[in-house]
């Protein structure tokens, strides 16, 4: 059983601080409707990291294995905006860099293990060729394939300091280079993709592979949100693009604090990329070089679209423990008093939720746990609004003294969908807690949860419960859709690594043949979400939206071992 959650309490100018840190994460919300957003979700969002897209974070994704449930996956995408026809070099990891998976699981905003990818490039090229491959590839280790790379994974359990042995060492799937070369996106799966699954030592396993990119919005969202009538939507602005991706699959206890996964079930994640500080003329790394972080990610739409331009690359250098000093609170208008619901007001004359907004900033912020409490420029200490606990660190036996700041954050305990009364769903939605299911966005992020529709409904306030007046009906009526985009463009798969495959024809191409009809489904993976919306949550208004957090009943979530327990209040 859960130890007692602690109080996240903090006074005067030190919560002001720490929920100015927070618009570095709960300002998140903000989605893709500022007009600084430069892409989707982390896709070129800052001006350093234009110019090296190789080490440029996309996504994160953390979620139990559909097939294992004492299993935990991590998904974490690199090199945005990849076209499949982008020769002759494509897409290769940089062999410089390192790429890094971070876990917090007590709470402190501070790495508690590190899992590092590092590539190395055998380029069998020279001064024959200019191909990536001089014939049909079928095999890894076809002789045909002359571009290849190999990975090698690491840990680290003392935040960076030291790293132990390799835990797993393989191959990488290529770039996918052309149907004449590697035939169709199934066809790169089963003889490129799928064989370079690669077992880790402890248990689990681990790939690194070109994908088609898993996130899915419509970006005409910039066009006065949606075209100022909601005409503008329904076109999945990333369909065609590709991504490089990491994914690692690990016991639970391998993460959890002491290796107890039942009293310590949640965790924090992010992903990173650090580069070397002094490199030779041929680009790697100098002997004795150090590296410095040059991009980091948690949770989707931070950096794009909260953080000012002038901090965008501080942004994605420092850690989340460094959060609750950064921008020495420029964002905190932007975090307790969002700019997107000002928007929706002067569009759809819908009144904007007052502020402070409390349920941003808990959800955000600290995870969402039962009565934490801030208090902001003196007033009186403030309950946050969700009255339930559910993947905060602080939940844990083992945490430690809390510390707000930006990151993913899972609770491992809820292996299914799971509803507010803690029962098994028979399908899961793709709104995660709002729709319903309690397994999905913000805890964790599954491939199916649509982030965008989930973060512009909360901007409305539909987490806070004490602010839901029957006019805000409307905009819960008006929004209930979002962006029309509800599904990705290509069938998750339900088994491991869960991603769909590669595109395979241009993004411009009149006939996009296979890229584009191999269907959608947002419920293709257990539990990461479904085509529901309408039938689980048909308005999302007034008393529904009430009952779907789990105010109208006063319950409160708290984890039970793998399982939960819903009391009443």
């Amino acid at each position: 059983m859960l130890m007692p959650r602690r109080l996240l309490q903090r006074r005067g100018s030190r919560a002001t601080a720490l929920i100015a840190s927070g618009g570095l994460l709960a300002g998140s919300t903000l989605i893709g409707l500022l007009p600084t957003m430069a892409g989707a979700s982390s896709h070129r969002e800052a001006p350093l990291i234009l110019g090296d897209p190789a080490v440029d974070n996309t996504d994160v994704y953390a979620f139990s294995s559909p097939e294992n449930e004492d299993h935990v996956t991590f998904i974490a995408n690199w090199l945005p905006n990849q076209e499949p026809d982008g020769g002759p070099n494509f897409y290769p990891w940089a062999d410089d860099a390192e790429y890094l998976i971070n876990i917090d699981n007590d709470g402190d905003a501070l790495a508690d293990l590190i899992y590092r990818w590092r590539f190395h490039t055998d380029d069998q090229r020279a001064t024959d060729t200019f191909l990536y491959n001089n014939g049909p590839v079928t095999s890894l280790d076809d002789e045909n394939l002359l571009f290849r790379q190999h990975f090698t994974l690491d840990v680290s359990t003392d935040g960076g300091d030291s790293y132990g042995e390799p835990i797993s060492e393989g191959p990488v799937a290529p770039s996918f280079t052309g149907r004449a070369s590697m035939g169709s996106s199934q066809d790169y799966v089963e003889n490129l993709r799928n064989p370079a699954i690669t077992e880790v030592a402890g248990g689990g396993r681990t790939l690194a592979t070109q994908t088609e990119d898993p996130f899915f919005l419509d970006l005409r969202v910039m066009d006065l949100l949606y075209g100022g009538d909601l005409s503008e939507t329904g076109q999945d602005t990333l369909e065609g693009y590709n991504v490089n991706s990491i994914v690692l699959e690990v016991p639970k206890t391998e993460v959890a604090i002491d290796n107890d996964a039942t009293n310590n079930p949640v965790i924090g994640v992010w992903s990173t990329t650090t580069r070397p500080t002094l490199r030779n003329a041929d680009g790697t790394a100098a002997e004795g070089s150090g590296y410095t972080q040059v991009s980091r990610l948690g949770q989707p739409l931070v950096n794009e679209v909260v953080v000012p331009a002038g901090l965008k690359d501080a942004f994605n250098s420092i850690s989340p423990d460094q959060d609750a000093a950064a921008a020495d609170g420029a964002v905190l208008d932007r975090v307790l008093e969002p700019e997107v619901p000002q928007l929706i007001e002067a569009i759809y004359g819908v009144e904007a939720p007052a502020g402070p907004r409390f349920d941003i900033a808990e959800v955000f912020l600290t995870g969402v746990v039962t009565g934490a409490v801030v208090d902001v420029d003196g007033d009186p200490a403030t309950p946050n609004p969700l009255d339930v606990d559910l993947n905060s660190q602080a939940l844990n036996a083992g945490a430690a003294p809390f510390q707000p700041s930006e990151m993913l954050r899972l609770n491992m305990a809820i292996t299914g969908p799971t509803g507010l009364d803690g029962k098994p769903l028979e399908e899961a939605s793709r709104l995660g807690v709002i729709g319903g299911d309690i397994q999905g966005f913000p805890n964790g992020r599954r491939l199916a949860d649509d982030v965008v529709d989930i973060e512009l409904l909360a901007l409305e306030g539909i987490y806070d419960v004490n602010n839901v007046p029957e006019e805000r009906q409307a905009a819960f009526d008006a929004l209930k859709n979002g962006d029309g985009v509800a599904a990705n463009d290509k069938a998750f798969s339900s088994e491991f690594p869960y991603l769909a495959g590669v595109h395979t024809h241009a993004v411009n191409a009149t006939n996009t043949g296979d890229s584009r009809s191999e269907g959608a489904s947002a419920g293709a993976v257990p539990g990461s979400g479904g085509t529901g919306f309408d039938t689980l949550i048909p308005a999302l208004t007034g008393s529904a939206a009430v009952l779907l957090i789990g105010a109208g009943v006063g319950s409160l979530i708290r984890a039970r071992g793998r399982g939960l327990a819903i009391r009443e209040a």
